[in-house]
């Protein structure tokens, strides 16, 4: 299957000279870019996804979002809304000369409701400021680019991270919502209620529609208690199949699991070549499953777990995160052999070691050079299957891996989106009747087509 252009070879649409002067009017003259300082908004984190604009906008808070999306709205000007620019599948790139809408300003972060354990942050505000927010408090959402992935960001893509097996994504957090129509329509419901049955949730569609029906500004988030005495441990297993079945019964007998993640050999010998890294284990294994348990008590449990494994346990914070940067410096390992595809895809539970263990096979039967290196939340079905092409990337890696995983009963994009990575392949995982539907509940929100106009049908 041919895929969309990702080197910005669109049209460069121009910025009317009135409709420039209206956002200087309104965001001032430093936070209008047309020059070479736009080049960092046009492409992806992977380096893959490149586009262009005519101009990047800085508002500094919703009321100017919302003078600034009327006035583009006017002009018949699309409009890309950006947070921290960490996204992997080309959805936030400006790749058919839309305006970019940064986010980045609205950075303000409300003091904590004790009471509620809730706290309101603007979109620009990053998911670790979230975490620091108050010493007994931590953000359930854990992303290995929390430090500049953003609220807005992470709404639009329903992140999910490292703690969906204890929290949920980011859908889960979300109790108000403050959001931008394409029109400028502010749309503001913050009150944190937990119960709050007057109609459609609104705030929850919203989380996943990777900037299609409005631009968040705002949002009222849950905290959750601050694991007191975490335990972390890296386990070494032969294989796949004996590290999956080591999960389930962490999930089953670990009192206070946090989560549950997983790597290969080979992208740790990728990490290993490039970066500071040393073996993680006295001796090397396949297969590492590492896991995090918010209570000290269970680590007899753990012990019993690992039985003869090789393994590494750390509670202090320090070899805690030692441990935890073999698995959250994964998503750079790819990157260091070519610029990468990242198909992050979920099956169903019972699929998981098939997937995992085949789709190497599967990728090389269209790629005799690609490498593949594989990580993941293995308690939740989900696979990270990220590619460093020896072909040409015109799709073939996309449709084998898709196939595979619609043929396993699964989803294409477990946590990134659909972007413009994956736009030809929805109709594997979603059937016309409910693409007609996203198109109709698009119309409703945003009838003139601004935003996000490559991402997602209309």
């Amino acid at each position: 299957m041919a895929v969309p252009p990702v080197d910005g070879s669109g049209s460069r649409r121009g910025l009317p000279a009135a409709l420039r002067r209206s956002l200087v009017d309104v965001v001032g003259e430093e936070h209008v870019l047309t020059d070479s300082r736009t080049a960092g908004y046009s492409v992806d984190w992977t380096g893959r996804y490149r586009g262009l604009t005519p101009a990047v906008v800085r508002p500094r808070d919703t009321a100017q979002v919302a003078a600034v999306l009327a006035l583009c709205a006017t002009a018949a000007m699309p409009v890309v809304p950006q947070g921290g620019n960490t996204g992997l599948v080309g959805g936030g790139v400006p790749r058919s000369g839309e305006l970019v809408l940064s986010l980045e300003r609205l950075d303000r972060l409300g003091p904590v409701d004790r009471d509620a354990t809730q706290v309101t942050a603007e979109a620009g505000v990053t998911l670790q400021r979230l975490a620091d927010a108050h010493p007994d408090l931590d953000f359930g959402v854990a992303i290995a680019s929390r430090h500049s992935a953003t609220v807005g960001g992470a709404i639009a893509t329903n992140a999910g991270g490292l703690r969906v097996l204890r929290y949920g994504p980011m859908r889960a957090q979300i109790r108000g919502i403050e959001t931008v129509l394409s029109d400028g329509t502010v749309l503001s419901h913050l009150s944190g209620l937990v119960k709050d049955n007057t109609g459609y949730d609104y705030p929850s569609l919203l989380a996943g529609s990777e900037g299609t029906l409005a631009v968040v500004t705002k949002a009222r988030l849950r905290l959750v208690p601050r694991p007191r005495d975490p335990v972390v441990a890296l386990l070494g297993l032969p294989g796949l199949a004996d590290l999956h079945s080591l999960a389930v019964r962490a999930v089953r007998e670990i009192p206070g699991l946090v989560s549950a993640e997983f790597f290969t050999s080979t992208g740790l010998d990728v990490l290993l070549r490039h970066t500071d890294l040393t073996p993680p284990l006295s001796v090397p294994t396949d297969a590492y499953l590492l896991l995090e348990v918010s209570d000290a008590g269970a680590m007899e449990a753990l012990a019993e777990l690992a039985g003869d494994l090789p393994a590494a346990v750390a509670s202090g914070a320090a070899e805690r995160a030692r441990l935890w940067a073999y698995r959250e410096r994964h998503p750079e390992a790819a990157g260091f052999l070519a610029p990468p595809l990242k198909l992050d895809v979920s099956v169903p539970a019972a699929r998981w070691v098939e997937l995992a263990t085949r789709i190497g096979d599967v990728v090389a039967a269209v790629d005799t050079g690609a490498r593949v290196i594989t990580f993941g939340h293995v308690a939740d079905g989900n696979v990270h299957v990220n590619i460093a092409p020896g072909a040409e990337a015109d799709g073939r890696h996309q449709d084998a891996v898709f196939g595979f995983v619609a043929d396993l009963g699964g989803s294409i994009s477990a946590e990134h989106g659909i972007g413009a990575l994956k736009a030809a392949w929805l109709p594997l995982s979603r059937t016309a009747a409910e693409r007609a539907l996203f198109a109709r509940i698009r119309a409703a929100f945003d009838p003139a087509g601004i935003l996000n106009p490559s991402v997602l049908p209309r």
